[in-house]
């Protein structure tokens, strides 16, 4: 990875876009959202690494590689978002624009989702926009980066 580099880190059952709760996450696959974020990056000279997980350490571990000189890092943590301490801390330790994204409004869903640790830690957020708002949270790395 390098200052181009924009990692897309995808968390938990992400992996069943498309088939887990479609009236809330919509028909797009994960394979359609890499592809939105490929070309969405290309369009602003940049490339992307996209990642998907089901594994909270793995997770971390991520956030940690791309901690330094890369251009950002956008991240749907899911489920995580609102129960890990670990990946907020991780965060927290980068030194590059971070986007936190959820495809769904975490607000508007059940009570124990409208709390995100990973909030005060993110730069910008994009949340409720569907998959589209991956292209979002790449377009804002691509102009905020400092890799």
């Amino acid at each position: 990875m390098d200052a181009r580099t924009v990692l897309v880190l995808n968390g938990p059952n992400l992996n069943l876009l498309g088939e887990r709760q479609p009236e809330v996450y919509g028909h797009e696959t994960l394979a359609d959202v890499e592809a939105l974020c490929r070309e969405t990056a290309q369009a602003h000279g940049m490339v992307v690494d996209f990642r998907q997980t089901n594994h909270e350490g793995t997770l971390v571990d991520w956030v940690q590689e791309g901690r330094a000189g890369i251009a950002g890092i956008v991240l749907n943590a899911a489920g995580y978002t609102h129960t890990s301490v670990a990946v907020r801390d991780a965060l927290a330790a980068c030194r590059v624009p971070r986007v936190e994204v959820h495809i769904s409004d975490i607000h508007a869903r059940e009570e124990f989702r409208h709390f995100s640790y990973l909030t005060d830690v993110c730069d910008h957020h994009v949340i409720g926009r569907g998959v589209p708002g991956y292209a979002e949270a790449v377009t804002w790395v691509a102009e905020h980066a400092t890799g």
